[in-house]
């Protein structure tokens, strides 16, 4: 389907019967589901469910046994990661990729694609054009991090952030592309409360305010709940479930697959 005849319904990412075997251990086994426009969707389950698996299939890092995805109403299926990026698909990685010995505005003036300053004649032909491009990467650059409250840390290399401020820099990345739908694979991992709340409070604006969609695979429920509408729980490299937090947080076939006690001893 051409993304001119989309309706307004239509899921901005759709996933059919994808399935990935290693060594004949189905990671993922016939996963199907949707992310609406304008939705901060959860993906929860156990250990070995196969979310991650799921991302990396979807944004083109591996490759699926069979099955497809469709991101705007567009096949990405087998696309490399470069090309799904540049629809405006972008994601984090669970342990954050930052370039270390870099400042943390060099970081996000390094995202954008095609700059002419790649180009060695352009250097030597061109370099107006260059300086002002590389402007415009600064000035956005800032902006983003002013978004992200790490302005302060601008010129501080990279590497001596914390967990918590090298997922916001892996957020800040993201935003440097104006991306359609960011994927975040765990990003409250090895994070604190207080940067916690200011990533939560950063993803809820970017929903609210620039229409960014999300999905995000999260082990912390209580972040999950509170900031996620649908939830999608994976059991088994499956669709097992989803809908509002409470009824996934209810449901009997989520507290045998994954929730378990914790949650279930909440519901006695």
């Amino acid at each position: 389907m051409s993304e001119a005849n989309r309706g307004r319904d239509d899921p901005l990412l759709a996933v059919r019967e994808l399935r990935k075997d290693f060594g004949g251990l189905s990671a993922v086994d016939g996963c199907t589901l949707d992310v609406r426009p304008g939705t901060i969707t959860g993906l929860i389950g156990p250990n070995g469910a196969g979310k991650t698996t799921l991302f990396n299939i979807v944004t083109g890092f591996i490759q699926p046994d069979s099955g497809r995805v469709y991101f705007r109403g567009g096949d990405i299926t087998n696309l490399p990661p470069y090309r799904i990026f540049r629809r405006g698909l972008a994601r984090t990685f669970q342990t954050p990729r930052e370039h270390a010995s870099m400042t943390v505005l060099e970081n996000l003036m390094l995202v954008p694609s095609m700059q002419a300053g790649e180009r060695i004649w352009n250097a030597w032909f061109r370099p107006g054009r260059v300086r002002a491009e590389e402007a415009r990467n600064r000035d956005k650059a800032y902006e983003v991090l002013e978004f992200v409250d790490l302005a302060h840390m601008a010129h501080t290399p990279a590497g001596r952030m914390s967990g918590g401020q090298k997922k916001l820099l892996e957020l800040a990345r993201t935003l440097m592309t104006d991306p359609t739908l960011v994927l975040l694979d765990e990003p409250g991992a090895g994070v604190n409360r207080t940067l916690m709340q200011r990533l939560i409070d950063n993803i809820e604006r970017l929903r609210s305010e620039r229409g960014i969609t999300f999905l995000l695979i999260e082990h912390d429920m209580d972040l999950v709940m509170g900031l996620c509408d649908p939830v999608i729980v994976m059991s088994e490299g499956r669709h097992l479930m989803e809908g509002p937090p409470d009824e996934v947080r209810s449901d009997p076939r989520v507290l045998e697959a994954y929730l378990g006690g914790q949650y279930a001893a909440a519901e006695g």
